[in-house]
């Protein structure tokens, strides 16, 4: 997509729910495979299928309802993805990330991810949320290759604080104050479809990541080219250890990821009370 027909479906989303949405919230969140329960909590919700608006991608993975629903969490107004689009469905880096961009327009300055992935660090337990602090990008890609839109984002965005400290902070002590166990790391994201062979597994642990999965990435590389505050967490859904593995489904993941979603869901709607 060039320069200019990207710009014209951004401004035709953006002009869509503005006319749909009176008061555009200042938060987003976006939902990954099996953490659709968040959208439950939502108060006053009204939904969108993806379909419904101007240039948005359809969700095709499994547990991604493909929505886009205004309502409160807690006190706080949220304009929240439930589903979001992959890489390995077929789709390229700026669709993917075009629903940022339509936030980015509206007025979003703070944006908040959830993923179901692999923990690749043995100390990690299944079922706890992993707040990420850094990422590496193993996906082959980049959402900011091509000509860039200056009027966006700069050439060269840094990255040296991607996932924001003030958020994360807020985020560690809501964990504290509920009592829900967490852990901190770095995520990595690879392009999928398949699950990783052990040889990949003892590479991306060599490299230093903490959990696996294949999303989020992008979101956030377009997000922080935009100038929106990031906040990210990973649901561990396997133990993704070269030495100790074992078979894995996506249904396993989802089941995993749906019991993990309730204690992320408490630990943003504490942050969005916050904000």
């Amino acid at each position: 997509m060039v320069h200019s027909e990207m710009m014209e479906q951004i401004q035709k989303a953006v002009q869509y729910l503005k006319k749909q949405v009176p008061s555009i919230p200042k938060v987003a969140i976006v939902l990954g495979s099996g953490l659709g329960d968040i959208a439950d909590q939502l108060e006053d919700s009204r939904g969108y299928s993806y379909a419904q608006i101007p240039g948005f991608p359809t969700s095709t993975a499994p547990g991604h309802k493909g929505e886009l629903v205004f309502g409160r969490l807690g006190k706080q107004p949220v304009m929240l993805m439930n589903g979001r689009t992959h890489f390995y469905e077929g789709y390229d880096m700026k669709t993917i990330t075009f629903p940022i961009r339509v936030m980015q327009l509206l007025g979003v300055e703070t944006l908040m991810l959830t993923n179901a992935a692999g923990g690749l660090n043995p100390d990690f337990e299944v079922g706890t949320p992993m707040l990420i602090q850094d990422h590496i990008n193993m996906m082959g890609d980049n959402p900011l290759t091509g000509m860039n839109l200056d009027e966006l984002g700069p050439r060269f965005p840094d990255m040296s604080h991607a996932y924001d400290p003030g958020l994360q902070e807020l985020a560690r002590e809501a964990a504290h104050q509920l009592g829900i166990p967490i852990q901190s790391g770095v995520y990595v994201g690879v392009a999928g479809p398949n699950f990783e062979t052990p040889a990949e597994l003892r590479m991306l642990r060599h490299m230093g990541a903490d959990a696996v999965g294949m999303s989020t990435i992008p979101e956030v590389i377009v997000a922080v080219h935009g100038g929106l505050k990031v906040l990210a967490f990973s649901a561990i859904t396997d133990r993704a250890v070269a030495d100790d593995l074992q078979p894995l489904t996506a249904e396993e993941v989802l089941e995993i990821a749906e019991k993990t979603g309730k204690k992320i869901g408490q630990i943003l709607i504490a942050v969005c009370e916050q904000l």
